[in-house]
């Protein structure tokens, strides 16, 4: 790692330690900054706001441009046909109190056509006691969110990554136990209401839009790779079910990596409420950091800001190449009033790049061999080689320049000649 980004990095991850104080009145402090938002929590599956893990809660959630591994699925359905590899994972995160979530996720792409698949699941167990003490209700609440991905890569070359955009469909369902004849004061004599749970119980559906881009602006190292990404995207998008909103939200997000090892990302969320805007939230954003520090280990940090609290996280990742772990560790006082300390862990498999990584060096090889052919003047055997490597790549630019450019020197060539054989 370049040694000018060791004091960089130890700034960063200080600054966040430090603001993790357990017990002060520091916490207070910072939220005090902000009042309470008054239209929180009126919306309804709180699963859709619970981050299933990964490289994106990590950063803090800043991941709607970056969106470059499973945890895409939440925060970008443009990004499955701008994705490296095949992949499955599965992640855990404890939430609060005995509610845990887990989420099943695939992915995958062919060409520019990218695909995938999640399904998550948020769950609590549900005890009720009567007057007397004695349990007349029980079993689990839980949510889950079944998910199906689908996007493509539009106008993709050598110097500019194309505009991909992609699409969520996905389905929600709440599912309560049955519950007791309780009274408005609590009281009951331990009846359970048969069919109770049910009449609490709701199924949504809806879908997320996105847009998203990567191209090179202020570069100041060598890669194919880009270092800059913009993305937009609806999430959540769907009518009310039983008189509940969902939580619908439009994003816009930015990356951008000054060194190859570092990227920083910033989202600003602007959730709408469908019954009414006036029901909306506020505004608020979310900044993330991710830093490569070998080739197989990673630590990143974030901060979400929201109207009256605030998120701050820390987390690493480690490939082993065919698998990835990701731990991330977050202090939260989104989801409740006192400081809520919890961790995620993720595991995926990676099942490699279906072959696109051998077919770019095959192309990149024949390209050299033109080049090689052209600066010895045989230009034949150059258009040859660069037409074999469009045949392969029909976005690979440098084969086409190179083609313009025998195209224009023969073009002067003969015009040379032709001005040579005028008879005065």
């Amino acid at each position: 790692m370049n040694k000018k980004l060791v004091p960089l990095v130890m700034l960063l991850f200080s600054s966040a330690v430090f603001a993790l104080d357990f017990g002060s009145g520091r916490y207070g402090s910072l939220s005090d900054i902000y009042s309470p938002d008054e239209n929180a929590g009126l919306t309804a599956f709180p699963v859709l706001n619970v981050p299933m893990g990964g490289r994106a809660e990590g950063m803090a959630t800043a991941f709607t441009a970056v969106a470059d591994d499973l945890s895409f699925i939440e925060w970008n359905p443009a990004s499955s046909s701008m994705l490296s590899f095949t992949e499955f994972g599965f992640f855990h995160n404890n939430w609060i109190a005995d509610t845990k979530v887990e989420t099943l996720v695939f992915a995958s792409r062919k060409q520019n056509l990218g695909y995938g698949a999640a399904a998550k699941w948020l769950y609590t167990p549900f005890s009720e006691y009567n007057m007397y003490g004695n349990r007349v209700s029980k079993g689990y609440y839980s949510e889950v969110v079944a998910t199906l991905n689908l996007s493509y890569n539009f106008l993709p070359g050598y110097y500019f990554s194309g505009v991909s955009l992609g699409a969520n469909l996905k389905g929600a369902f709440r599912f309560m136990p049955d519950y007791s004849d309780a009274d408005d004061m609590g009281n009951n004599e331990g009846s359970k209401i048969s069919g109770s749970g049910m009449s609490q119980s709701a199924a949504m559906g809806m879908v997320d839009l996105g847009a998203l881009t990567r191209f090179d602006f202020l570069k100041p190292y060598t890669a194919r790779e880009r270092n800059t990404s913009v993305a937009l995207v609806i999430r959540n998008l769907g009518p009310p079910s039983k008189g509940e909103p969902l939580p619908t939200a439009l994003v816009a997000g930015i990356s951008y990596k000054p060194l190859r090892p570092l990227t920083l990302a910033f989202d600003y969320t602007l959730p709408f409420n469908m019954q009414g805007y006036e029901l909306s939230e506020k505004p608020y954003w979310a900044a993330g950091i991710n830093l490569n520090v070998t080739d197989f280990f990673s630590m990143r940090t974030g901060l979400m800001a929201r109207y009256g609290a605030y998120r701050i996280t820390l987390g690493s990742g480690v490939n082993l190449g065919k698998i990835k772990l990701d731990l991330n560790y977050s202090l939260d006082l989104l989801t409740q009033f006192t400081p809520l300390n919890r961790v995620s862990l993720g595991i995926s498999f990676n099942f490699g790049d279906q072959g696109r990584g051998a077919l770019r060096d095959e192309v990149d090889a024949i390209y050299l061999e033109g080049l090689d052919a052209y600066t010895l003047g045989r230009y034949d055997v150059a258009r040859a080689k660069w037409e074999e490597a469009l045949s392969i790549d029909p976005g690979f630019d440098p084969a086409k320049e190179g083609i313009a450019l025998i195209n224009d020197s023969r073009a002067l060539d003969q015009r040379i000649n032709e001005m040579q054989n005028l008879e005065f």
